[in-house]
């Protein structure tokens, strides 16, 4: 196989990170700019970019950090949030927007929880702060 095609899965995650922060530039143009969007655009300029990086840090977890089962578990439990938020975003007169939402909520206080009692006392870093810690 070709090496660089043996390397092309690593760049998915992210390939859609860059996809995600482009999405937030459209939604931040939306602000300012509102009357350029069609009508009710920033339901889907809210929803597209946590369904996204919700994709591409599942997809970074598996493939560049190939998680062990815990670490997979939160990733997907994080997934999932940002999904549900998503759906908040996208669907907000749906009968269900409120479940979404507050399943969002839940499930971000959980993960937040998780870190804390996950990370041994008097070590550094904050939530998520991998990049940093490195």
């Amino acid at each position: 196989m070709v090496p660089y095609l043996r390397r092309f899965p690593q760049y998915v995650p992210m390939v859609l990170g860059v996809i995600a922060l482009a999405s937030v530039g459209a939604l931040a143009a939306w602000n300012f700019f509102p009357a350029l969007f069609p009508p009710h655009a920033h339901e889907l300029l809210g929803a597209f970019p946590l369904g996204v990086i919700a994709f591409a840090y599942l997809a970074h977890q598996v493939v560049v950090r190939r998680s062990e089962r815990k670490d997979l578990a939160k990733a997907i439990l994080l997934a999932i949030a940002f999904l549900s938020w998503a759906a908040n975003q996208l669907w907000p007169d749906l009968p269900q927007a409120g479940l979404f939402n507050d399943a969002a909520i839940a499930l971000f206080v959980l993960d937040v929880f998780l870190a804390m009692i996950g990370r041994p006392s008097g070590s550094s870093g904050s939530c998520g702060g991998e990049i940093l810690d490195a």
